[in-house]
């Protein structure tokens, strides 16, 4: 009996996250218009992830920011980027 193939590596939270920012950037959306509703666990991660550099994940006046765009923790099944479009 052959083993099982071996299961595809997880993609870690700050490589989707930076991903989904990088692409609302390039839609023209500004940072200050798009908040992180992240998991839990997704927000553990990125205080633990050793790759990020030290610019990349700010903690002021009580708010987390990755990459310049807030955080919002829990609450969410699924971590996902909110996008707002700017008043024209």
């Amino acid at each position: 009996m052959k083993p099982p193939p071996p299961s595809p590596a997880r993609v870690s939270a700050a490589k989707r996250l930076r991903h989904a920012i990088e692409a609302a950037d390039a839609e023209g959306i500004q940072r200050k218009d798009m908040v992180l509703r992240l998991t839990l666990s997704d927000v553990a991660h990125l205080k633990r992830d050793a790759s990020l550099a030290l610019e990349d994940i700010s903690f002021r006046d009580g708010v987390m920011r990755f990459l310049g765009v807030q955080i919002e923790p829990g609450g969410v099944a699924e971590s996902v980027l909110e996008r707002s479009e700017p008043l024209a």
